[in-house]
């Protein structure tokens, strides 16, 4: 990238400690990169699954988030190559999430997503062009973020397509907003709360009870929306459910699709 960083590092969160590695595969590489996984993040790796409340799962081909027991559910692992993603990704399927981040004729702006998760909006803008830091607190999605997208960066046409537009980051946002200094500050703060548990599609329900069962709900969303808004240039997105709630006050407008709603708050002009 040619331009500055807008961000500077600062502390992110811890995990809790029901929550271990567990490497599934019984090869040299595997062991070893358990190890070292769990000690980066200050987690137990443990031998076996046990009574783990849940697991990072390491595996050969890639990193998985489980929930063992009677009532597991299929392991969770970032893909940005194949799967849903991947075939949005071909056919260019994400026509209302560029409309509300401002993209229009060659215009890319940068873009500061505040709550990354599993990564999968920050991919899609990084593969339109823009220039995209994906903030993550939580120890273990960033975990499975960065396995996914050094996976993705595999594929030559992925890795020629975003270049060095993609950078990860283990941080609070709220952190790392305020020490945006206004020349450096990103074009666009992108958010993404917490879904509420009402929301109607079982594959969506059943991953966002995985999530939840790791970082909670994001009860601190209203007070990272006005962080946000004192720190972008442009204008702060913020993803909803169709019918949702806004998270703050009334949006300056609207884009959206058939389930999802973006909430675009503009800032004022000649910030």
């Amino acid at each position: 990238m040619s331009s500055p960083p807008f961000w500077q590092p600062c502390s992110a969160t811890s995990e809790p400690a029901a929550i271990a590695v567990w490497p599934a595969d019984p090869d040299e590489r595997c062991l070893r990169r358990a190890a070292e996984l769990a000690e980066r993040l200050g987690l137990p790796c443990v031998e076996s699954a046990g009574d783990t409340a849940a697991l990072l799962v390491v595996r050969t081909a890639r990193l998985e988030l489980a929930f063992p027991g009677p009532r597991a559910t299929k392991a969770l692992h970032v893909d940005f190559v194949g799967g849903p993603l991947g075939y949005a990704r071909r056919r260019n399927r994400f026509g209302s999430l560029y409309q509300a981040v401002g993209m229009r004729g060659g215009k890319r702006p940068r873009v500061l997503d505040a709550t990354a998760g599993l990564g999968r909006d920050a991919f899609r803008l990084a593969y339109a062009g823009c220039e995209v830091l994906a903030v993550e607190r939580s120890a273990v999605l960033f975990a499975l973020l960065e396995d996914g997208v050094e996976r993705a960066m595999r594929e030559p046409e992925i890795a020629t397509r975003i270049g060095g537009r993609l950078r990860l980051l283990r941080a609070d946002s709220r952190d790392v907003l305020r020490r945006a200094a206004a020349d450096i500050a990103p074009d666009v703060v992108y958010v993404d709360p917490m879904y509420p548990e009402r929301e109607k599609a079982a594959l969506v329900k059943v991953e966002m009870r995985m999530l939840r069962r790791v970082v909670g709900e994001d009860a601190d969303a209203p007070e990272l929306l006005r962080v946000a808004l004192d720190a972008a240039r442009e204008r702060v997105v913020v993803k909803r459910p169709r019918r949702a709630p806004p998270i703050g006050g009334a949006p300056s407008h609207c884009c959206q699709d058939r389930t999802t709603r973006y909430d675009v708050y503009m800032r004022c002009a000649g910030r």
